[in-house]
């Protein structure tokens, strides 16, 4: 594929996959949780999630391929575990398209009433697909533009909030959203960062991306570990001030679960006015667009990667011109996007069951990651303290979350699973190419080997 994007672009398209509002939707519920400890919550789930974004960055640079967390467990476990690897994660990049176009088809017919919830999500999908198939480098450009308004936004509530709380004053002590508004309540604050750091599910796609970056593959590295901290100093920020601002405490959303979806716009309707609530909830029906843009051109590099290696039909290896886009993966990703997204918008429900689809199958993935860190670093003499304490603790707290995930979610992870396995153990082109043999492994500067 063709090297078009720069530094710059694989920030930007991490941060779009990420949202950089995303925690205004989970503002309520963690608010409860942690008894007012918000922005505390935000500030370990950052750090939490740096461990998986070291592994990233160090497989990322080992192993430059679009494949992403199924070539590095392919290149550090062996093809079987790799194939689940990339089966797993694409549990969570194939159906976010369509969670993500389905939030922006209800956030625009709650704007526009009269249009029905499948025709703005169809017309999501096609968008973000024709946007992909012209190419990444035009994806990049309309995404930039896209991050910048979002910015620009979340900015403007920093303005106004601190402008409010200088003329008005807090409703809640400053250190509150750091301590707790009664008592400091430790439980609380790790069952919180538990739903906190799926706030961060997406960054890891910027690895999807190393075969088209215009500079070595540690800009990789560069990109996704720049991207988890900008993402985790705007998620602190904005929920700092928005607990500042909250004139519901949280023993009321504790006692009123209905109002925790809510919360942080009645925050901002109560303390910045009606308008600007209104221009926070369209830039968040738009927003997420933009998610589905990444997420859909993450899904096609992933399937790419598997066709190219056979462990998919080598079908979705081809398609565009001179190699510039996975064509046939991404009209794959966007049938099925399309279909589960207009399935999901028939069903009260369909919302709920999307989310609890995509969680569970990233944090399999990153159990792998973390595993294939370690394998790599033994099958190429390179290991040290490094490459086994940090993707150790960073798979102790993915298993942490993963226990902490709904039943649901592990239902439908588990299922995903067993088809993989029969994908794996039926499919005669599958079969043949993991029966192959272990991988070569890419050489100290992280070159694909060749076919």
């Amino acid at each position: 594929m063709r090297r078009e994007l720069t530094w710059r672009d694989l920030v930007v398209y991490g941060l779009l996959f990420i949202g950089v509002t995303a925690p205004m939707g989970t503002f309520g519920v963690l608010d409860a949780r942690s008894g007012g400890a918000v922005a505390l919550v935000f500030v370990v789930a950052t750090v939490a999630m740096s461990f998986t974004a070291w592994s990233y960055a160090r497989m990322s640079t080992a192993l430059p391929q679009a494949g992403s967390v199924y070539a590095y467990a392919t290149a550090g476990l062996g093809r079987r575990p790799g194939f689940m690897a990339g089966w797993m994660i694409a549990l969570d990049y194939l159906f976010i398209p369509a969670l993500a176009a389905l939030f922006a088809g209800l956030a625009c017919h709650a704007l526009v009433p009269g249009v029905p919830v499948w025709v703005f999500t169809g017309a999501a999908v096609l968008l973000t697909t024709g946007l992909n198939i012209a190419g990444v480098r035009l994806a990049a450009r309309v995404g930039l533009a896209m991050l910048v308004i979002e910015l620009l936004v979340l900015g403007a509530f920093v303005v106004l909030a601190a402008v409010h709380l200088v003329v008005v004053g807090p409703e809640r002590g400053w250190l509150t959203p750091l301590t707790g508004v009664s008592a400091f309540d430790a439980g609380g604050v790790v069952g919180a960062v538990s739903v906190a750091v799926l706030a961060f599910l997406g960054f890891d796609a910027i690895a999807t991306f190393a075969e088209e970056t215009t500079g070595s593959s540690r800009h990789v590295a560069r990109a996704l570990q720049v991207c988890l901290v900008l993402a985790g100093v705007l998620f602190v920020l904005q929920t700092y001030l928005g607990a500042l601002l909250s004139s519901t405490t949280p023993a009321q959303l504790a006692a009123e679960p209905a109002a925790q979806g809510t919360a942080f716009y009645d925050m901002l309707d109560d303390a910045l006015g009606v308008w600007f609530g209104s221009l926070v909830t369209v830039v968040r029906a738009v927003g997420p667009v933009f998610s589905a843009l990444v997420a859909q051109a993450a899904v096609a590099r992933l399937l790419f990667a598997m066709g190219r290696a056979g462990a998919l039909p080598g079908a979705l290896a081809r398609g565009g011109a001179r190699g510039s886009t996975p064509r046939n993966a991404i009209l794959l990703s966007a049938v099925v996007t399309l279909a589960v997204a207009l399935a999901a918008a028939s069903r009260a429900d369909g919302l709920d069951i999307l989310s609890s689809m995509v969680t569970v199958g990233a944090l399999a993935a990153f159990l792998l990651l973390h595993a294939s860190v370690v394998g790599h670093a033994r099958r190429t003499g390179s290991t040290t303290p490094a490459a086994v304490v940090v993707p150790v603790l960073g798979a102790l707290i993915i298993l942490a979350v993963l226990v902490g995930a709904s039943r649901l979610a592990l239902a439908i992870a588990a299922g995903w699973f067993v088809v993989g396995v029969i994908v794996m153990l039926v499919r005669p082109g599958t079969a043949r190419a993991l029966a192959a043999g272990p991988p070569e492994t890419p050489g100290e500067h992280g070159e694909p080997p060749r076919s």
